[in-house]
């Protein structure tokens, strides 16, 4: 099974995707994310009552999906953007200690934009549901000249 940085460009603090537990390329991934509470936004997040940030438990699902859609090979060089998010909800608090079961679907994937949904759950109990957009663009395109180009 490959590492999630090998599929990724995230990197740490912003990788938030530990292993990749199953994968079925351009349709499917399920990947870990084990949550120690040393993460730093744990700190202010909330003091004394630590709580993972919905928003992080989307973006988890978004760069699990990322996973399956960077797997297929009709997408070799392209990147993943996120493109919106529709029907997010928030049903378990998320704490330390906490490993997140995270599962995107790919339900449309074409070579320039995707649909994809996704469930986080822990010990079972599901966490968040998100369906989420991207779009692809070149991986190795200069972010220059493309905020240039949208000025």
């Amino acid at each position: 099974m490959p590492r999630p940085s090998e599929l990724l460009p995230h990197r740490a603090p912003f990788l938030l995707v530990d292993e990749i537990a199953e994968l079925d390329p351009g349709e499917r991934c399920v990947a870990l994310w084990h949550l120690s509470g040393e993460e730093d936004f744990f700190a202010g997040h909330f003091p004394g009552r630590p709580t993972l940030p919905g928003v992080l438990m989307v973006e988890a699902l978004a760069q699990t999906a990322g996973l399956a859609a960077a797997s297929a090979s009709s997408l070799e060089g392209k990147l993943a953007l996120f493109g919106g998010i529709d029907k997010a909800r928030f049903r378990r608090q998320v704490i330390p200690g906490d490993t997140l079961r995270l599962e995107s679907t790919i339900d449309r994937l074409s070579t320039r934009a995707g649909r994809a949904a996704g469930t986080a759950t822990v010990d079972g109990q599901v966490a968040c549901e998100a369906s989420m957009m991207f779009l692809i663009a070149d991986a190795d395109a200069d972010t220059e000249t493309d905020t240039e180009a949208r000025a």
